[in-house]
């Protein structure tokens, strides 16, 4: 008779009896994750100039005196907005922003897979955490807690 211990811990396959076995995937390197963050920031920036462009030209002088009262917590509400705005709709439905589509890197989840929506959010509610940018470089591969905590990675396009 085969000893059996009661406490111990199921053995069964996920993802519905099929189990999925991790992808080996090929990281990023810092520097490209760098470019990733230099071109995004410079479409974001973009994309923020336009939005107020479009706000003073739909709205005229009250939306403008609007943005000008906004103070230091409103423009960091705005530009959170805005971030998420450009973040968001793009790696979960495409799973790259403009930058990694120009780097030629994709985000996926641990599978090799497009993120899913949830996890694309995450990231970039991530992005808000203080220092956050800089985790990339403290570890090796490049992984920043944008990715580690939506268990998501940046890689070069196969």
């Amino acid at each position: 008779m085969e000893d059996r211990n009661p406490y111990q811990a199921p053995h069964s396959p996920l993802y519905g009896g099929v189990s999925r076995p991790r992808l080996s995937l090929d990281p990023a390197g810092k520097w490209r994750r760098f470019f990733n963050w230099l071109l995004d920031s410079a479409a974001y920036y973009f994309l923020a100039a336009a939005v107020g462009f479009a706000a003073v030209l739909i709205g005229g002088d009250p939306a403008a005196a609007w943005i000008e009262s906004l103070g230091f917590w409103g423009e960091q509400a705005l530009g959170m907005a805005i971030m998420l705005a450009y973040y968001i709709p793009q790696e979960a439905a495409f799973g790259f922003t403009l930058g990694k589509l120009i780097t030629g890197t994709r985000v996926v989840n641990e599978n090799g897979e497009k993120p899913t929506f949830v996890q694309a959010v995450l990231r970039t509610i991530c992005r808000f955490i203080p220092f956050e940018a800089f985790s990339v470089l403290l570890t090796d591969p490049a992984r920043g807690w944008h990715d580690s905590l939506a268990k998501t990675y940046v890689v070069r396009k196969a």
